[in-house]
Order: C-alpha cells, then sequence, then structure tokens
C-alpha cells in the first residue's frame, strides 16, 4: 500500500524551518532559470530587459506580503527596518552576503572537483563567470545609474561594487588618458592558500573571462590586456593585475 503525502500540518517545528529554507532556495534557484531561458531564447540583452521589468515587479509584491507577515513597514519600495538600520550594520550585512557569495562559488567549485576533477570544475567556472560578469556588471551600471558607455571612470565606479569589492583589497593606477590598470593587491582565496603553505590557485583562465566580460559590459569599447595573474609570477603587493583601455 503506497504511503500517504505529508502534509505541511503533519510537519514539526523543525521539519517547517527546513521547509522554509528550501523554498527559498527554489524560489532564488527558479529565478535564476527563468533569466537563463530568456537569455537562451531571445539573447542578452532582451533577458536583461525583461530581468529588469519582472524583478521589479515581483520583488515589490514579494516584499509587501512579507511585510504583512513579519509586521515591518515599506518606503519608497525599500522595507524600513533597512533604512533604520545603523549604516555599520548595513554596511556588515553588504559583507557577510558579499562573503557568503564567496562560500557558494567555492563549494559549488569543489563539488565539480571531489567528483569530476580539476579539469571539469575549472570549465565550469569559466562558463559561469563568463555569464555572471553581464550580469553583475549590469546590475551596477543601474544601481550607478551610469549611461550606455561610461567609459573608464565609469569602470572604476563600478569595480568598487562588485561583490568581490568587499571581500579583497584592489588598486586602481592611472595609466595614461585612455587606460587604468586594476590590481588585485590582496585577495581572499589566494591568501588562505598563502596561510595553508600552498602555491597559488591558477586563476589566470577564469581572470581572462570574468575582467573583460565585465569591462565590455560596462562599456564596449574598453579593451582587457593581462599583465600577470596566477600561475604567472607576480610581485608582492598584488596577486593579479589588468590593463583597461579604452579603442574608439
Amino acid at each position: 500500500m503506497a504511503e500517504q503525502s505529508r502534509d505541511i500540518e503533519d510537519m514539526d517545528q523543525e521539519a517547517l524551518a527546513r521547509l522554509t529554507i528550501d523554498m527559498l532556495q527554489r524560489l532564488v534557484l527558479h529565478h535564476g532559470m527563468w533569466f537563463n531561458e530568456v537569455k537562451h531564447q531571445m539573447g542578452l540583452e532582451k533577458a536583461f530587459e525583461m530581468y529588469s521589468r519582472a524583478s521589479e515587479t515581483s520583488l515589490g509584491i514579494q516584499l509587501k506580503k512579507l511585510s504583512k507577515l513579519f509586521g515591518f513597514k515599506m518606503q519608497d519600495g525599500l522595507p524600513q527596518p533597512l533604512l533604520e538600520m545603523p549604516r555599520e550594520k548595513l554596511v556588515k550585512l553588504l559583507d557577510t552576503l558579499a562573503a557568503n557569495w564567496l562560500v557558494n562559488d567555492g563549494v559549488w567549485f569543489q563539488s565539480v572537483e571531489f567528483t569530476s576533477g580539476m579539469n571539469d570544475a575549472k570549465r565550469c567556472n569559466d562558463s559561469c563567470w563568463a555569464q555572471f560578469s553581464p550580469v553583475e556588471a549590469w546590475s551596477i551600471k543601474k544601481i550607478l545609474n551610469l549611461p550606455k558607455r561610461p567609459g573608464l571612470e565609469g569602470l572604476k565606479q563600478a569595480l568598487n561594487l562588485r561583490l568581490y569589492a568587499r571581500l579583497n583589497k584592489q588598486s586602481i593606477i592611472e595609466d595614461g588618458p585612455d587606460s587604468i590598470i586594476f590590481q588585485m593587491n590582496e585577495c581572499r582565496v589566494q591568501t588562505a592558500r598563502k596561510r595553508k603553505g600552498l602555491d597559488d590557485y591558477p586563476c589566470k583562465s577564469v581572470g581572462n573571462v570574468e575582467y573583460p566580460y565585465f569591462a565590455r559590459a560596462i562599456d564596449d569599447r574598453i579593451t582587457t590586456e593581462c599583465i600577470g595573474c596566477p600561475p604567472d609570477d607576480h610581485p608582492e603587493e598584488w596577486y593579479c593585475a589588468w590593463r583597461f583601455s579604452i579603442t574608439e
């Protein structure tokens, strides 16, 4: 005899809590699948257009429902508790979100590496960055209200709002009127490996995807040149360095 399905009403508190977290993860995953499928069917520009429209509407509805459930007010489309949170705590929240993103990225990489090997992990990683970098650039351009072609000044602003910027120490050096050099002075991943006595992680292949895709999404005139990135030798003051130039 088939066992009857388990209803939510029959679950204890712990099971309900686990189901809640699982539903949140499903929501995020489904959101990403919609974007990816629209990109596949209609192209990246159309996907960004649909993402902007759908996410703005969906987020407004979701926050309204959550505000009623948890009893917080909304102000100008934002939860009032975030607006009233001490600035230091809000910045700490951003740092925590950035750290969680990096953990998530690392766990995915290791999940593939430990089951299918380093080659498959690097291949998946590089492909993921080819998709994520333009999305992150698009989101930052929207937050900063940058024009279509904001030039190197726009790129400098955008680099400071990347998720990585909350985790690593980076710097930008002027390299003439049409060029800048971006340096990753401290990298959390590489620093952790150094503490353990390990060699640098050879991240040049993903860097050659991540940085050009990000820069071109900010301004399609920008070209990217790798100055050095592991496994390349590098000085103590940086782990990787990239030159961004404008070509008309």
